[in-house]
């Protein structure tokens, strides 16, 4: 009896360590299990400090403007000084004339100055910046360029600040051009600032006027600055850039300066056409920025110049009256770069629009 009670308990402790047979998987398919438990845990508060992290992130950096954009102009810096009177010309009619000099980005920039006669108006005399064209920098003189044209506007009652640009004449640093360096830009825009600053000079009313590259650059500056209250421009160079690029054909006496025409093959070459790259393009262009132009604008051009074509007048008329800027634009049949002809009609007009502005 003993015996068969061990042989029994020997047959149960080995049917206990046999496997079982394996679940069919059709067991797990067709009855689906029941979602599992989720413990909640109270986490536990330490005193861990938080770690630093190992590297600095690194800044979004912001694109650098191209020197010509309108956007590295605007964000310049023009503090201009004081004008210095370094010998006093020959008079005019009823104004005083000055050889002098001012500060552009610590260079000279000598200047003719003319000052009105009689008792200044409260507030100080209106002024005019003015603008000069292509010359070339070797041959160029302050005293023999332009006499007719600033003695109108002198003799209207106005301050006439003709500057002679950088590397022009006595003016120190490098004539560089105006359409691929930003160097005559700036010194206008500092001639403005100097302007202000001068005790005959009301800081509310100055104007400026242009003649071809100085069309241009009293252009940019309208853009850049809300300083200049009005602006005049003769036979100005005063298209976009695609437009010089493409549209540019001059037939006349105008001769550029060696090497003038390299940024167009530069930039080409650089930045792409203005059809595979057209913001490049647009942000040189002082006409991408018309409705910010500081003041109403005249424009006067002769249908028979050939070195400026008249349709960059036109264009630029159109361009601003669709920006919804006062624009006046004269054509004069069968006149030149110079508006020779209609001289004496073209100043009439041009300083009837600045007195109203200015006056």
């Amino acid at each position: 009896m003993k015996r068969l009670t061990l042989l029994v308990l020997a047959s149960l402790l080995l049917a206990a360590c046999t496997p079982a047979a394996p679940t069919p998987a059709a067991a797990f398919t067709s009855t689906p299990l029941p979602p599992p438990q989720v413990a909640t845990l109270t986490p536990t508060v330490t005193n861990t400090p938080t770690r630093t992290p190992t590297s600095t992130p690194i800044p979004t950096q912001t694109p650098v403007p191209h020197p010509m954009s309108i956007a590295a102009l605007r964000a310049g810096n023009y503090p201009g000084s004081e004008i210095i009177i370094e010998r006093e010309l020959e008079r005019g009619a009823n104004y005083r004339r000055y050889y002098a000099y001012y500060l552009s980005e610590g260079l000279k920039i000598y200047a003719l100055l003319t000052i009105p006669d009689g008792e200044m108006p409260e507030g100080g005399f209106p002024a005019i910046v003015f603008n000069h064209g292509y010359i070339p920098p070797d041959v160029y003189k302050t005293t023999e360029r332009y006499i007719a044209y600033v003695d109108r506007l002198a003799r209207a009652g106005y301050v006439v600040f003709r500057i002679d640009y950088r590397g022009h004449d006595k003016s120190e640093g490098q004539a560089s051009g105006a359409y691929s360096s930003p160097g005559y830009a700036v010194d206008v825009l500092n001639a403005v600032a100097s302007l202000k600053q001068h005790p005959k000079v009301n800081p509310e009313k100055i104007g400026m006027w242009g003649h071809s590259m100085g069309g241009y650059l009293t252009l940019r500056a309208m853009v850049a600055t809300k300083d200049v209250k009005i602006g005049v421009i003769w036979a100005g160079v005063v298209a976009s850039y695609p437009d010089m690029l493409y549209n540019w054909r001059r037939t006349g006496s105008f001769t550029p300066r060696p090497g003038s025409s390299s940024w167009r093959s530069v930039w080409m070459t650089q930045y792409g056409t203005p059809e595979q790259n057209p913001d490049f393009w647009a942000s040189l262009s002082a006409n991408s920025y018309l409705v910010d132009l500081s003041g109403p604008l005249q424009l006067h051009h002769g249908t028979q110049d050939e070195d400026v074509p008249l349709a960059f007048s036109v264009r630029l008329a159109e361009e601003a009256r669709a920006a919804g800027q006062t624009v006046e634009l004269y054509e004069y049949p069968g006149d030149n770069h110079n508006i020779s002809k209609f001289f004496t009609t073209a100043m009439d007009r041009t300083i009837a629009f600045f007195d109203r502005t200015l006056k």
